[in-house]
């Protein structure tokens, strides 16, 4: 019987354990904002010229995935450098799951290579930013008419005659917050308008939502992808054909797959990272209420 009793007591021990692991996986708060559309922000940082082609290989990058994913991606903004690439550009991406797929890519994003230009074969370090917001509806903020300043203006750069002939592009201030969207891209004064106050919308709600979480953690470290952009999460180095990402110290020699669109594998070690993270903020929590009782 003793025996038996024992036998019983290692089977009902593996069971506690396994019971134990699921029920944390359970209490892992779902992100409300996982199955949103995004709104993507890419901006050329330190490197000048390069670094504004950066910012091109990226949006390519994250087009494809995309593409792939059978998401669509629309242009809302774009400031174009003057050798090529990007000084800064806002898109759309809209599909089931965007954001939280795509939500752990914001932050700076670190090139090493040798530009075109470079006639001693000297590797260049660049940097872009790229910030990914959840896109916000009218219930998940109010943003009242009087705290709104709206500028028109006539755009510029292509589109022919009509560009400069109206005051189609919109520039919309949230005077509260001091957030200021700009929008050309549409010929329609109305079109611009609406696409503007959408950036506008998913920026306040970014804003709200990262006080409200640093309201709640406090002095706990911040979980992978809080969205800091002053954090260099990211190095793409040409030469190697490597990938790191600095957050979870995980990298992969696959450069030119992951730029053709293929981040798959780097998004799911960013999410079981995070995961992990929440798992032992639980445990964590769980430790200090035993403490107080």
């Amino acid at each position: 019987m003793a025996e038996l009793a024992r036998q019983e007591a290692d089977i009902l021990e593996t069971e506690l354990q396994e019971l134990t692991a699921r029920l944390k996986e359970q209490l892992i708060p779902e992100d409300p904002d996982a199955e949103r559309n995004l709104v993507l922000e890419i901006r050329a940082g330190t490197g000048g010229e390069e670094a504004a082609l950066f910012a091109a290989d990226l949006f390519r990058m994250y087009k494809r995935y995309a593409s792939d994913r059978g998401w669509t991606t629309e242009v809302v903004s774009v400031s174009e450098a003057d050798h090529g690439g990007y000084k800064e550009l806002i898109a759309m991406i809209e599909g089931n799951g965007a954001y939280g797929r795509l939500q752990f890519e914001s932050g700076i994003h670190r090139v090493q290579r040798v530009p075109e230009t470079e006639s001693g074969g000297r590797i260049h370090t660049s940097a872009a930013t790229v910030a990914v917001l959840p896109e916000a509806r009218e219930i998940d903020i109010k943003i009242s008419e009087e705290d709104l300043k709206i500028d028109t203006f006539r755009a510029s750069g292509a589109g022919g005659q009509h560009v400069n002939m109206t005051d189609s592009a919109v520039r919309i201030t949230h005077l509260p917050t001091g957030t200021v969207v700009q929008c050309q891209d549409e010929r329609s004064q109305h079109k611009n308008r609406a696409r503007a106050m959408k950036i506008l919308r998913s920026r306040v709600y970014e804003e709200k939502k990262a006080r409200q979480q640093a309201e709640r953690r406090k002095n706990r470290r911040r979980q992978v992808g809080s969205g800091d952009r002053s954090e260099k999460i990211r190095t793409y180095n040409y030469p190697q054909s490597r990938v790191t990402d600095h957050r979870i110290n995980f990298t992969l020699h696959k450069l030119d797959e992951i730029m053709d669109g293929q981040l798959d594998e780097l998004i799911g070690a960013l999410k079981e990272a995070d995961r992990l993270e929440k798992l032992r903020q639980i445990e964590e929590e769980a430790d200090i209420s035993q403490l107080v009782q």
